[in-house]
């Protein structure tokens, strides 16, 4: 994934700094209903959804039996019904496993990604800017409520301190147009969908289809680190592995930031060290700067060897760059 000038504005940056920004998430929406909806979900996900209890918001990703990632996403708990909200290039994966593994008398399974709008809401002003708009905002991080907003209801849901969003809003996407303008008239900055993209890559957090390949664990990519992963919790499919990893090993590989000395190279992304490859670049983004005219520099994350350490100067993507630890800190002051 590459990020240029003409998608990280000065005005996305900054309203991602000290301001509020919205877009509308390339998204899925899957839903289980049921008495069996809770437990079903528990016996899948890496993360608990049984403790947290009613009205949860859960980050967590299902496995293969193996352990291997096939795909990550946001849990939302609302009495017998569970919703979970995906890439929308791994719906078809999710609703798979889910049509496969939960027996129809315990949950009824729902693709609703065609009737529902997902806006995600990112800056240090979110929760104000969204009370402005008339949102009613969870009481604190992981918790979701319904709220009526004009004459729509709507899921509102409040991420973690680590996400790279703040609040996430689900409603019938007919009623998307109007949630922005109000969103709009209380000072937030409209963006597309690749302004999520540069708040995850800021964040350090991995993608699927960039940083998550068909061979990636959870402890790799920083699920762990992102809370995204109970080692309390009962079983469920690919635990053992995520479990040995934990208590009796180490991953090999992890993701790390870069910071390049000059732009990468477009269909370059080996990262080496000592003449040795030992990674990969996963995910590239122009950050500028706003203090010099035209300034800034190339940021990335790569998935790399876990010798090789931060602060370590690498050739990536064709270009000398130095390994930083995640999230990144803005503004960038240490040269590549």
């Amino acid at each position: 994934m590459r990020l240029g000038p003409d998608t990280v504005t000065p005005g996305l940056l900054g309203a991602l700094q000290t301001g509020a920004v919205f877009a509308r998430a390339e998204a899925g929406v899957l839903a289980l209903a049921g008495p069996g909806a809770v437990a079903s979900m528990q016996g899948l996900l890496t993360n608990d959804v049984e403790k947290p209890g009613d009205g949860a918001f859960i980050y967590g990703a299902l496995l293969t039996p193996k352990g291997m990632i096939v795909v990550d996403g946001w849990v939302t708990r609302r009495g017998t019904t569970v919703t979970y909200t995906v890439p929308v290039e791994r719906r078809e994966a999710a609703l798979t496993i889910f049509t496969r593994s939960i027996p129809p008398r315990l949950a009824r399974t729902s693709d609703l990604t065609a009737d529902l709008a997902v806006l995600r809401l990112a800056g240090p002003h979110t929760l104000a800017k969204a009370q402005i708009a008339g949102v009613t905002v969870p009481p604190g991080p992981g918790r979701a409520l319904l709220a009526t907003v004009g004459d729509t209801e709507w899921e509102v849901a409040r991420a973690g301190d680590q996400a790279p969003f703040v609040l996430q809003l689900t409603a019938p996407a007919s009623a998307a147009s109007e949630m922005s303008r109000r969103l709009v008239d209380a000072g937030m900055l409209e963006a597309d969908p690749a302004a999520l993209d540069c708040a995850r890559i800021l964040a350090g957090w991995p993608r699927v289809g960039a940083e998550v390949d068909e061979k990636t664990i959870p402890q790799e990519v920083r699920l762990e680190e992102l809370g995204g992963v109970s080692f309390t919790k009962g079983c469920y499919t690919g635990q053992e592995t995520v479990s040995r990893l934990h208590f009796r090993g180490h991953a090999n590989r992890h993701l790390r930031g870069l910071l390049f000395d000059a732009e990468p190279l477009l269909g370059a992304g080996d990262v080496i060290h000592q003449d040795r490859d030992v990674g990969r670049v996963t995910s590239i983004a122009w950050m500028p700067d706003p203090r010099v005219s035209g300034g800034g520099r190339w940021i990335g994350l790569a998935m790399v060897r876990r010798e090789v350490d931060t602060a370590t100067v690498v050739r990536a993507a064709g270009r000398d760059a130095r390994v930083v630890a995640l999230p990144f800190v803005l503004p960038f002051t240490v040269p590549a």
